[in-house]
């Protein structure tokens, strides 16, 4: 699910992202349902992440093949581990970079959730894509788009600018892969990638207490989180939470919302 990049600074804890992922678990469902899959297609599952997803995938062709690939070893590990081929024959894990993929016509279906916004440049990701599907094959991707988590970014740029935590930070930069529809309409085109549809889509994200959004901050803002000391992280953590609602109250359920944005691609290779 995450960290297909080749130069992370930064470790994923693979347990704490699998328990801190719900969200990016249902999304994955409701993309693999647009699929259709027939039950032998032979997939790549881009960004497998703790590979939850990319077994679901492997139960729904039974006389197909999946292959997850993810750049974290940390995450490769914990998929091996937690799906192993005598229980998943057709399920296999690799550890590769996205933006060089090494495939060459293997699969009628490339899949992606959650993954590729971490990638700044697209363009050999998709070159790559093209060059591992079949003639007729199909890529369906999505991740995060233009406009997605504004409300995070907003209050992380108020703690940066706090003295308590500007110094962690000098000269920090960190830019995420979240485009618009009109350049990846570009992108497919330039890669021989027929283009059925490139859309951009809101998403409410939600976690139910204060407990579970710390979750999810701690296990997916590595980029942040990688530059303090382990002591100040829980500390910037709760700061983060304690800003985050005085600008965007909880729900009265105790509820706490995210806007999000998913970019949506989905296209087809020429023959």
């Amino acid at each position: 699910m995450v960290s297909p990049d080749s130069s992370p600074s930064f470790s994923w804890n693979a347990a704490d992202y699998n328990r801190s992922s719900p969200a990016q678990q249902v999304w994955a469902q409701e993309l693999i349902a647009k699929l259709g899959l027939s039950g032998n297609e032979h997939v790549l599952d881009i960004g497998c992440g703790d590979g939850k997803v990319t077994a679901g995938i492997a139960d729904n062709v039974p006389q197909g093949t999946v292959t997850g690939i993810d750049s974290s070893m940390e995450m490769i590990r914990f998929a091996r581990e937690h799906f192993p081929p005598d229980v998943h024959p057709n399920l296999t894990f690799v550890p590769m970079d996205a933006s060089h993929l090494t495939f060459s016509e293997e699969f009628d279906i490339v899949f992606s959730n959650a993954a590729l916004h971490w990638i700044s440049d697209h363009r050999p990701v998709l070159a790559g894509i093209a060059r591992s599907l079949r003639p007729d094959g199909r890529v369906l991707i999505q991740m995060g788009g233009k406009g997605n988590a504004d409300q995070v970014f907003g209050v992380l740029d108020i703690l940066l600018g706090k003295q308590r935590w500007r110094r962690y930070f000098k000269g920090f930069s960190f830019t995420y892969g979240f485009f618009e529809s009109t350049r990846y309409h570009q992108w497919l085109a330039d890669v021989g990638l027929e283009q059925i549809r490139v859309e951009l889509i809101p998403k409410d994200m939600s976690y139910a207490t204060k407990d579970a959004f710390a979750s999810w901050i701690r296990t997916t803002w590595l980029p942040w989180l990688s530059r303090l000391p382990e002591g100040e992280k829980p500390v910037f953590i709760d700061a983060f939470i304690e800003e985050y609602l005085a600008i965007y109250p909880a729900y009265s359920d105790g509820s706490i919302h995210i806007g999000m944005v998913r970019l949506e691609a989905e296209a087809k290779k020429r023959v």
